[in-house]
């Protein structure tokens, strides 16, 4: 089993449709357990994993569309200790594309959040989003232990 602690993060406002923000979660991250919490003014939609693999798809589609180069420097910019907070634009991720966002406000209903703790945060950046030249992965590492 490859170890990690993953959780996605959405804020379902009173204007979204439910289903739509899990599909764009599911997108990007299998899941191992969901909960919906009532905070009031809106929900949070929180998935949890202990696994990397569950990234595979978020993995898939840096390459797909051919960002490994950004993603890697926005997810280096954004280590804080033993956990990496990415930010992602939660309209263009229902639609199946990976939008990194710097700040909440950039996504108008709210960001995708995905937090990942691991004691070797560098080796799952390594996975996610090698080096490249001209475009190309100089390596690719097997999801980290």
């Amino acid at each position: 089993m490859k170890n990690g602690r993953i959780i996605v993060e959405a804020e379902l406002r009173p204007t979204e449709d439910e289903e739509k923000v899990i599909k764009a979660i599911n997108n990007i991250f299998t899941y191992k357990d969901m909960e919906i919490i009532d905070q009031g003014e809106y929900k949070v939609i929180r998935c949890f994993s202990d696994s990397y693999d569950s990234l595979r798809k978020f993995h898939d589609l840096l390459r797909k569309q051919a960002i490994l180069d950004a993603a890697r420097s926005y997810f280096l910019k954004r280590i804080r200790g033993n956990v990496l907070q990415i930010l992602l634009h939660k309209q263009a991720l229902y639609q199946g594309k990976i939008s990194l966002i710097s700040w909440d406000e950039e996504s108008p209903l709210g960001p995708i959040k995905i937090t990942i703790e691991s004691d070797n945060i560098n080796a799952v950046i390594d996975w996610l989003s090698p080096q490249t030249v001209r475009g190309r992965p100089l390596w690719e590492r097997d999801i980290p232990e």
